[in-house]
């Protein structure tokens, strides 16, 4: 074989691989168009979020020591307002907070599917057991308590994945935040349930981010 014909055997594999290189990606960039016109076409929304009631068993502040105990049951509602996709929650974790800093420990949602439509209830338990809060915190909660109204923010922090037909999406993170006005003195507007606790009945729509 003479070098001429060497060298055209070289180029001719070079180019077969140009050519293999090109289809593969040429494939790749119509699975992503196919995948990007299906999401545009089916617009998926972010689900709907309501706090609807709030019970409060404890909620106190240690005098002198910036410690906070609460305990408290909140019920919370999840509408998937999607007709054509379904929606995994993989990972949902619950807490509250306070001006900012959370005040319960995280307590898990068990996973779960929601379809076309569809609403899931849940009522967790939240508890914090003697929480050290910022002693700016702890006098900011005694002036509120004082003018009869703390404001509480019940938030959910997880994963959920999109289901259209048999193809489901990766994981996106889902954070939900929803205000819990709690209220005292001249202002109380809960309920006595029993003990200790009393319930709020809120029903206070929920900013949801995905």
């Amino acid at each position: 074989m003479s070098a001429k014909d060497c060298g055209n055997h070289g180029s001719s594999k070079r180019r077969l691989f140009r050519r293999l290189f090109a289809a593969f990606l040429a494939f790749i960039i119509l699975v992503l168009f196919v995948i990007l016109l299906v999401w545009l076409i089916l617009r998926p929304t972010k689900p709907k979020f309501t706090l609807q009631d709030a019970t409060v068993y404890n909620f106190n502040i240690t005098a002198g020591q910036n410690m906070l105990s609460s305990y408290l049951q909140v019920t919370i509602a999840s509408k998937n307002r999607n007709d054509r996709i379904g929606i995994y929650y993989d990972r949902l974790d619950a807490f509250a907070t306070y001006r900012g800093q959370q005040i319960t420990l995280a307590t898990s949602i068990p996973s779960t599917y929601q379809g076309h439509d569809d609403i899931n209830i849940w009522s967790p338990f939240l508890t914090g057991n003697s929480e050290p809060i910022a002693p700016f915190l702890a006098s900011n909660l005694a002036q509120d308590q004082m003018a009869g109204q703390i404001l509480v923010s019940i938030k959910l922090d997880g994963r959920v994945r999109w289901k259209v037909g048999s193809w489901t999406s990766g994981r996106y993170h889902l954070f939900v935040n929803c205000p819990a006005y709690l209220t005292f003195g001249s202002k109380f507007s809960g309920v006595n349930v029993g003990g200790s606790g009393v319930k709020y009945s809120l029903d206070q729509d929920c900013s949801t981010d995905v």
